[in-house]
């Protein structure tokens, strides 16, 4: 599923929510499987975005790749270098 996130160069973007303990510890993993391949990332914070945050409030924190959703609540290390490991489209 796409989603009107916000304009970004980053390659994987993280909705997350203020109080959201499933979010730190999603972008820790994000951190570190998206530094690990020198690999661009942002947190998107949903507070600032209340469209998304109303769109997605059930699946925070949502992980998108080239804008496209593929994880939520918990970001599974191994599938997200998968996908960052893979030929674009």
């Amino acid at each position: 599923m796409t989603a009107d996130l916000p304009a970004t160069t980053a390659r994987v973007q993280l909705l997350v929510k203020p109080g959201c303990h499933l979010c730190a510890e999603a972008e820790a993993t994000v951190a570190q499987v998206c530094d690990a391949r020198g690999e661009a990332w942002e947190a998107v914070d949903g507070a600032a975005h209340p469209a998304l945050l109303e769109r997605f409030a059930d699946e925070v924190p949502v992980l998108f790749v080239d804008g496209v959703q593929r994880d939520f609540w918990r970001v599974d290390p191994a599938r997200l270098a998968r996908l960052l490991d893979a030929p674009r489209a």
